[in-house]
Formats: structure tokens, C-alpha cells, sequence
């Protein structure tokens, strides 16, 4: 008879627990439609729209960030390609100068070509305008093989790739 009476406590106890079951499983919905969107937007960052308001103009579709504007790609092209587009929108290749341009690009999770090359005549990698590569800011970067071409994500890794393999690309192009 004695197991067969509900105990208020139980009952209270039972609705609470469902209750707490039901919100965990809500926040875990609400957190990963979160984290899904803000890889699929990175361009719509309440910090990024910040910076660009206070720094600089750019092109319709173009990301402002200290005083640069960065082109993200949805296209897929080849090194090149890529390249050359840049450079009719009067910007070039991605040209990562400081922790703070890798911490903006930190919202993306694709792959995308930089405008990283192997110079036979400096037998150095170096970036579309001459200038040399931090080693702090891609460290294995010597272990690439130098005669590909250099694709880059957000999460700080380099690979080499072959030039006529389609990726998306970054150009930068520098205001100041």
C-alpha cells in the first residue's frame, strides 16, 4: 500500500527533472543553430559590421577590418584565377600581417588561397608584394612544398596545394 502513494516530493521531483531535461535540450539547439549560423555568415559579425562602419568604405559585398577590406569568395577558382580577380578589383591576394587580421578571419571555416608564392630566385616563400612571412604567424610554413600554392583556414593552418585545384579566395585590399 505504502508503494502505491505518491509522495508530493516525487511528483515535484519528476516535474522538475523533465522540466531541467527539456531546457538542456532547448539551450543545445538554440547554441548549435547558433554556432551553425555563424559559420555560414561571417560576414554579418556585429563586431565586423563595427569596424568597418569606423575605419573604412568598401565595395558592396567587401568586409571592413582596421582600415582593409577583405573579399571573401563563394566562387571556386583555381590560384590564378584567384589572383587575377584580385587584381581587377584592384586588391590582391590575402597578405596576413598581424595575429589580429587571423583573429578576424576567425568566424570562417572554409579553405580559401592566399596569395602566398615560392620565390626560386629569394629561395624563400614570400607574399604577393615581395614581403617575407612571419614564422610566427605560420609556423610550418617551410614544410610546404614549393611548387604548389598555399591555401589557409581560420583555425591557423596552412596546406599546399596544387595551383590548378579549386578553392575559394581572400583578397585584400589596403587603404591606408
Amino acid at each position: 500500500m505504502a508503494a502505491s502513494q505518491i509522495n508530493p516530493w516525487n511528483l515535484i521531483s519528476g516535474i522538475l527533472g523533465v522540466i531541467c531535461l527539456s531546457l538542456t535540450i532547448t539551450t543545445g539547439i538554440l547554441l548549435n543553430n547558433l554556432l551553425t549560423k555563424q559559420s555560414i555568415e561571417p560576414t554579418t559579425s556585429p563586431v565586423i559590421t563595427e569596424i568597418q562602419e569606423d575605419c573604412c568604405s568598401c565595395q558592396e559585398r567587401w568586409i571592413g577590418n582596421q582600415c582593409n577590406c577583405y573579399f571573401f569568395s563563394d566562387e571556386f577558382k583555381i590560384w590564378k584565377e584567384s589572383r587575377d580577380f584580385c587584381a581587377s578589383h584592384n586588391s590582391s591576394l590575402l597578405q596576413i600581417q598581424d595575429i589580429d587580421e587571423l583573429n578576424f578571419m576567425r568566424f570562417n571555416k572554409n579553405f580559401y588561397w592566399i596569395g602566398l608564392r615560392y620565390s626560386e630566385e629569394h629561395r624563400a616563400w614570400l607574399w604577393e608584394n615581395n614581403s617575407s612571412v612571419s614564422e610566427d604567424l605560420l609556423p610550418l610554413i617551410q614544410n610546404l612544398d614549393s611548387k604548389k600554392c598555399v591555401v589557409y583556414s581560420s583555425d591557423k593552418t596552412a596546406f599546399d596545394e596544387p595551383c590548378e585545384n579549386k578553392y575559394r579566395f581572400i583578397c585584400k585590399q589596403q587603404l591606408t
